[in-house]
């Protein structure tokens, strides 16, 4: 378990410290929100690894997570069919904050203000340990795909293009 100082906490690393949940966690220097590839870059990590949270919302009105692969696209069909939804589209910038607590760019899948239904992308499964948004622009967190399962109720599928 990483232990995180007093500034650096997000409502994630609250999470996964209060659950005793293992994890890492890194915080970087960087300018406006860089996109999930050159934060890869930035970290030196496989792109592949590295996951964006994109948070969409259905026909039905109802909001969900979707994780996938920052070099990857989201397939909103089969995000849709995923989730049991007739079609899904992304959320307005503005409408992120005040639904998730999180910002563009540093949108974490975990304490976010109401649990929404989640969705990793399958290839997630391929790896020992994956990493995404901590919870703001510059801090990312890295653990076991199983690990994220135990904090954040999710399912896997085919969401990408």
């Amino acid at each position: 378990m990483a232990k995180h100082a007093k500034e650096a906490k997000t409502n994630a690393l609250r999470e996964l410290d209060a659950a005793g949940i293992p994890h890492e966690f890194r915080v970087f220097d960087c300018e406006g929100a860089p996109s999930g590839v050159e934060v890869a870059a930035m970290l030196g990590l496989d792109p592949d690894r590295v996951f964006k949270t994109l948070v969409t919302v259905g026909k039905s009105g109802e909001h969900y997570v979707f994780m996938i692969p920052v070099a990857a696209e989201l397939d909103l069909k089969k995000a849709a069919a995923s989730v049991g939804e007739k079609a899904v589209a992304m959320v307005k910038s503005k409408e992120l904050l005040p639904l998730t607590g999180y910002v563009h760019g540093g949108c974490s899948p975990i304490g976010q203000r109401k649990l929404l239904v989640t969705r990793v992308d399958e290839t997630a499964q391929l790896f020992d340990a994956i990493t995404f948004s901590g919870g703001r622009i510059g801090c990312q967190i890295t653990m076991a795909p199983d690990d994220l399962a135990r904090i954040v109720p999710l399912a896997y599928a085919d969401l990408t293009a």
